[in-house]
């Protein structure tokens, strides 16, 4: 059988598919420039700025992985309720009770996530190699492929690229891409609340862009600032004290009194790999497509993805073999590309002050809201099809 799987990237769509591909007997090898100490991560009180929106999928799938009670132990909070507004008095409000379930997803620290994956690693006999420098060439015949670092090859019958957006993988496999930089940056701020656990997490459109609240395990929550690059190079010069004031500023629907513990600032783009795969190379996550972060959903792709490639491995005498690979894209480039559209649609229709579609946009927002079977079928879908 020919099962030997290199993976370059052992973030939390990388470290997913190392421990899903384990699971199911492959030789799995995770090749990591920052190799992580899992036990100490789960352990260690320093707060992630970087957050993901976990879905009911994305949950399913971690419980499947034996990584979710590490995190239940950990940190994380789930929410119950999700709105979206522009207008205070206009807004579309998913309540989990409309489908008779305890939460519709989890806010979990990302560092968590990844490090809940790796302390599977031992127990699976998942290798961990630390490389450095940046891979060189990629060599593939019919039978394996080699990846070439400056000091180092790796020789597999499947490579994985979870190498992230930039990915030197995916160029080094002639695959290229489509996209855009968004005229937004994104800025992320980590807070503490005076305030009792928070269940909801919302979001408000302005002409400049998005404003989010996430709400962390008590006391932290994460407030997420869409706006101009230049705005936010200035705003991110500010002291903690001044960031508050600006926050105050703009996000008035804050409960109770917070303080400003960290703040980062990065660019936004949309993504989408020309292929999937090209010979024994296959991407996953970030590497085959990056999202507009609006709703969330950009990990909850990477996850589909691990599931749906796993999926298709699964008993196979070749796991390189391109049939098996076309039919993992198939199943997922018009799922991610589907989600890309939405985020878009959401993203340029209210980033404006346009009259007529400001109009239009508050109707449907309206309408939305009281759709009944067509909301829920909207918030199964969100929750990743699982409830």
């Amino acid at each position: 059988m020919k099962n030997k799987v290199l993976i370059v990237g052992g973030g939390m769509v990388g470290a997913a598919a190392a421990v899903k591909l384990a699971q199911q007997g492959l030789a799995v090898t995770v090749l990591e420039t920052h190799p992580l100490d899992a036990m100490q991560v789960l352990t260690d009180d320093t707060i992630d700025i970087r957050v993901s929106a976990i879905n009911r999928f994305s949950e399913a799938l971690l419980d499947e992985l034996q990584a979710m009670p590490l995190l239940r132990n950990a940190r994380l909070a789930p929410y119950q309720q999700l709105e979206a507004y522009e207008q205070e008095n206009n807004s579309l409000l998913f309540d989990c009770e409309e489908l008779a379930a305890t939460h519709l997803g989890h806010i979990v620290e990302n560092r968590l996530i990844q490090a809940s994956l790796w302390a599977q690693f031992e127990r699976l006999g998942v290798q961990v190699e630390q490389v450095s420098g940046t891979p060189q060439a990629i060599k593939q015949d019919t039978d394996s492929v080699e990846l070439i670092y400056p000091e180092q090859s790796y020789q597999a019958d499947l490579l994985l690229a979870a190498d992230g957006g930039r990915s030197v993988v995916r160029k080094l496999a002639g695959i290229g891409v489509t996209g855009w930089q968004y005229q937004q940056h994104c800025m992320g701020v980590l807070i503490k609340l005076d305030a009792p656990q928070q269940v909801k997490t919302w979001q408000q459109f302005k002409p400049s862009g998005p404003i989010a609240f996430l709400p962390m395990q008590y006391p932290y929550a994460n407030l997420i600032w869409y706006h101009h690059g230049n705005e936010l190079a200035q705003i991110k010069t500010l002291s903690n004290a001044q960031l508050k004031q600006e926050i105050q500023n703009h996000f008035f629907d804050l409960p109770g009194e917070f303080e400003v513990l960290q703040s980062a600032v990065f660019p936004l783009a949309r993504q989408h790999a020309n292929q999937y795969h090209q010979g024994r190379v296959v991407l996953i996550g970030d590497s085959a497509h990056t999202i507009n972060p609006l709703a969330g959903q950009g990990v909850n792709l990477g996850f589909k993805d691990v599931a749906a490639l796993a999926s298709v491995l699964e008993g196979a005498d070749d796991i390189g073999n391109a049939a098996l690979l076309r039919r993992y894209e198939q199943s997922r480039r018009n799922d991610n590309l589907m989600m890309m559209s939405m985020m878009d649609a959401c993203y340029f229709g209210f980033s404006n002050e346009i009259a007529p579609l400001k109009h239009l946009r508050n109707l449907v927002l309206k309408v939305a809201n009281h759709a009944g079977p067509i909301k829920r079928e909207v918030l199964k879908h969100a929750m990743g099809g699982v409830v």
